[in-house]
């Protein structure tokens, strides 16, 4: 079998393991949210029986144990996913003969390993079940797309990509975004817990019958307990920390992929700067996150708000990715779609 047959193969395969371990994810939240709604209830019973009140949902112990048999099928199967497309990613560059970032398939399921990485380190440290959630259902999405709308066989690039730049100045990007996407999926549940801990969300207990969200949504049967699994994640504060400290190497890395681009464009087409399309759409990407980070560190900006221009910042480099590659001409269209 060709080396190239074989790096698909490979990817196809981790598509499978990260579907796997998404439903073990999934599951794992599902048996963590039964786990804590059964503890609720015997709080509130012993709390009924000695004349006290429930404690503040803030206060809420978690379980010891979070998502039991379930959560382990996902760590293997996520991990197990993740060589197999490691070994992708090689044999994709050994059939190549380069550096595989030349195209939008190969950024793609690069980016997605980056980021699989990230979530693995991540997760030697902290319980992130609904992070696990976010990354795994990005990666079979990521990689899905990849295979069936970016695909080109492996081969040599044009003339104007065959720098030692290719490897600088677009696998710095690779792993910006997919730092980024990690510190993502980070601020979604940051907002999540959020709004548990602040009292502003009933995401963590029952609808009342009036509630007018109850009545147009019943047949969705949105409850309670089905978020209780959010008593077992650090604080939103935490999670706040974690997502800042992801950004900033991001930032960091996105702003060495600015730096390689201008050098590389001068020794290409005679100039730092052009406005290209790409250009533009990475320049406003950094300031979003510029933003962010002045925003955090010395205005004070934190929680919800903090949060949104993490979001922001996060759809500008998926359009930079997506929308600019396919439907706007310019230097950077290197897509070969």
């Amino acid at each position: 079998m060709p080396l190239g047959d074989l790096s698909t193969l490979l990817v196809w395969g981790a598509v499978t393991a990260y579907t796997i371990a998404l439903v073990a994810y999934s599951a794992a939240l599902a048996r963590v949210a039964d786990a804590s709604a059964r503890s609720q209830r015997r709080l509130a019973a012993v709390g009924a029986g000695a004349g006290g009140a429930d404690a503040p949902a803030s206060q809420d112990p978690a379980p010891s144990v979070p998502g039991g048999r379930a959560a382990g099928i996902a760590r293997s199967t996520a991990t197990v996913a993740t060589a197999l497309l490691l070994a992708g990613v090689a044999l994709r560059g050994v059939a190549a003969g380069r550096w595989p970032t030349a195209n939008m398939y190969e950024f793609t399921i690069f980016g997605i390993l980056v980021a699989a990485l990230v979530f693995l380190g991540v997760r030697r440290t902290r319980t992130v079940p609904f992070v696990g959630v976010l990354v795994t259902g990005i990666a079979v999405l990521a990689l899905i797309v990849a295979q069936n709308s970016f695909y080109l066989r492996a081969d040599a690039v044009q003339p104007a990509l065959q720098s030692y730049w290719l490897v600088i100045h677009v696998s710095i990007a690779v792993v910006a975004t997919g730092i980024f996407t990690v510190a993502f999926a980070t601020s979604v549940l940051q907002v999540l817990q959020d709004a548990r801990e602040s009292g502003r969300s009933r995401l963590d207990r029952p609808w009342r019958a009036g509630d007018e969200l109850r009545r147009s949504l019943r047949r969705w049967r949105i409850t309670g307990p089905a978020w209780s699994w959010l008593r077992t994640v650090p604080t939103a504060v935490r999670l706040e920390a974690l997502s800042f400290r992801l950004n900033a190497i991001a930032f960091v890395l996105w702003t060495l992929t600015l730096i390689g681009g201008a050098i590389w464009a001068e020794q290409a087409w005679g100039r730092y700067w052009g406005w290209d399309p790409k250009e533009v759409a990475t320049f406003v990407a950094w300031v979003v996150y510029a933003a962010y980070l002045h925003a955090r560190t010395t205005r004070g900006w934190q929680g919800r708000r903090a949060a949104f221009l993490v979001y922001v910042g996060y759809a500008v480099v998926i359009a930079n990715f997506t929308v600019v590659n396919l439907f706007i001409n310019g230097k950077h269209s290197y897509s070969g779609i």
